[in-house]
């Protein structure tokens, strides 16, 4: 398999899946900006949509969006437990989770890179993802992880957004909780490799 990513980007979480799950895979990065990889292909021509993540699988297919790539990362090394078994109701819980970091905090981050947005709208932003931020906090209270005791690729996720924090104005020590929860997952081995491999530490 073949990742297509940006270092700091949302292709950060199936890059921590990847190393969790103990596959074999390669890495090419994408210049978002040119929409060019590092061996200066047309990335458009790999993924029309032009955003990372995308895997390339080993028959050559590509598949899009982070939330279905992690559950299929996940499906491919079941016994590192990177996600719960289908049909069970711990794997709806993480359906829930992967679509509430994409839909909630994901997608009201993304703005707040851009230089031009009005102040205003940049407040209500901001406002609205603190209030999820509190939800978060309490759902993970007094656990470790997302859906409790173990790491998933919910939490690969939720650590990737969690990283923008400081880079759109938002300080987490706000939220003792989800400190101390990124310190968690950031000590942990695959993601000191992504965050090395990323340029990131």
């Amino acid at each position: 398999m073949k990742l297509y990513y940006s270092p700091g980007a949302c292709s950060m979480s199936p890059h921590i899946v990847l190393h969790e799950s103990g596959l074999p895979f390669s890495l090419e990065k994408v210049d978002l900006r040119t929409k060019k990889t590092e061996t200066g292909a047309d990335y458009t021509a790999i993924c029309p949509k032009g955003q990372v993540p995308a895997l390339q699988l080993d028959s050559g297919e590509i598949l899009t969006e982070g939330p279905a790539i992690v559950q299929y990362i996940a499906d491919r090394a079941p016994a590192k437990k990177l996600a719960p078994a289908a049909g069970t109701l711990q794997r709806y819980r993480l359906f829930e989770w992967l679509n509430f970091i994409s839909t909630e905090l994901h997608k009201s981050h993304t703005p707040l890179f851009r230089s031009a947005l009005p102040d205003e709208y940049k407040q209500t932003l901001l406002q609205n993802i603190g209030n999820r931020y509190s939800y978060v906090a309490q759902q993970i209270e007094g656990k470790d992880y997302l859906l409790g005791e173990t790491f998933t690729v919910a939490d690969a996720y939720l650590f990737t957004i969690l990283g923008w924090a400081s880079h759109v104005g938002i300080d987490l020590s706000q939220w003792p909780t989800l400190q101390a929860y990124q310190q968690r997952i950031s000590a942990r081995p695959s993601v000191q490799t992504v965050l090395k491999a990323e340029g990131l530490m």
